[in-house]
């Protein structure tokens, strides 16, 4: 009898710690909302949504925080995406080259068809540098005249051409007029991302082409992006590049460039 007692005992104990287990795996960090689906913009309020933190994409999703959403922030947009994977967030909201370059290396990923936002980027100097500004908008009128951004631009992005357009430096060119350097975050594919050590993309081409033309030597500071204002600020850095969206806010912290690349925010889901 006492054996049979102590069997049944041990059998209650392995289902009640069965079950605790069981528990804690389902509940565990996974924040999204049990079934969640998106399927477009209707669909955001009251979700768990992904952004990489200081983007506009991080800006934009905020205004859902209202309407019942929870906004969870990331240091690296590759972050915000394994999150999706991982079902902790319902989207992820994010510039929409970057997003295809997630998608394209991710199985069970898709990017739905109806943008978030339109945007416009430009190169952030630090405010009340007008000879700066005025340089650089003098470069990229040069350099969008003689189509050197616009090969920069095809060779990342047009299918047929990828890497049949490397920019190159001229091999005369002056460099007599010092180092500027460029904070970005170069987690951004294409417009930064790393090719081995070395940081590459359309925004370091374009910089590279800016500084051939002003008679500057390129140095890229790669850092966190919520970071990049500061850097200009603190005069850690000359410029900030790395798909920086005009905003009213962030004109208030620094001065911009005319815009040299448009694009739009877009919505990462599971299929």
């Amino acid at each position: 009898m006492k054996k049979i007692l102590a069997a049944a005992l041990a059998v209650c104990m392995t289902l009640s710690m069965a079950a605790c287990g069981s528990s804690a795996e389902t509940t565990g960090t996974d924040t999204a909302s049990s079934g969640s689906v998106v399927t477009g913009i209707e669909d955001l309020p009251g979700k768990t949504i992904g952004v990489q933190l200081g983007t506009t994409g991080d800006t934009s999703a905020s205004e859902y925080e209202d309407q019942g959403s929870t906004i969870e922030r990331f240091n690296k947009g590759n972050d915000a995406v394994q999150a999706l994977i991982q079902g902790k967030v319902d989207c992820v909201i994010i510039d929409e080259q970057p997003a295809k370059a997630f998608v394209a290396n991710t199985e069970g990923l898709k990017i739905l068809d109806e943008p978030f936002a339109e945007e416009s980027y430009a190169i952030c100097v630090a405010k009340g540098n007008e000879e700066l500004v005025t340089a650089i908008n003098g470069a990229l009128a040069q350099l969008k005249e003689d189509g050197t951004l616009d090969n920069i631009e095809k060779n990342y992005l047009v299918e047929d051409q990828k890497g049949q357009l490397p920019y190159e430096s001229p091999a005369d060119v002056d460099r007599s007029n010092g180092t500027l350097v460029m904070a970005t975050n170069a987690y951004f594919e294409p417009y930064e991302y790393y090719d081995g050590d070395e940081i590459v993309g359309i925004d370091a081409d374009m910089a590279q082409a800016v500084c051939d033309v002003l008679g500057y030597e390129l140095v890229i500071e790669d850092m966190e992006f919520d970071a990049i204002i500061n850097a200009i600020q603190s005069g850690k850095a000359d410029i900030g590049v790395a798909g920086i969206t005009i905003t009213e806010d962030r004109k208030q912290s620094v001065d911009f460039t005319d815009t040299y690349a448009t694009s739009k925010q877009v919505i990462i889901v599971k299929e």
